[in-house]
């Protein structure tokens, strides 16, 4: 049984797109959670093997959105292992 590895990031809004676009190239990538400065949760998504192009699209425009919005925020990443 393998567990996940769980990181986060602080990042401004205006760093969160780019990093995100980082983050799921890396391919490694089993779900990404954005939290506010106070630790909510604004938006989550999974990440599932061979999710590329234009059906990433609506999500990375949601993110855009929620970039739009926020000042600073963390990106919670769990990873496969």
């Amino acid at each position: 049984m393998t567990d996940n590895l769980k990181e986060e990031f602080k990042v401004s809004g205006e760093q969160l797109l780019k990093k995100i676009n980082e983050l799921v190239k890396e391919g490694n990538i089993r779900q990404i959670t954005i939290k506010g400065k106070d630790g909510n949760e604004i938006f989550s998504f999974p990440l599932t093997f061979g999710v590329i192009g234009a059906a990433l699209a609506p999500v990375l425009a949601a993110v855009g959105a929620v970039a739009a919005l926020v000042t600073e925020c963390t990106i919670s990443v769990e990873r496969k292992q």
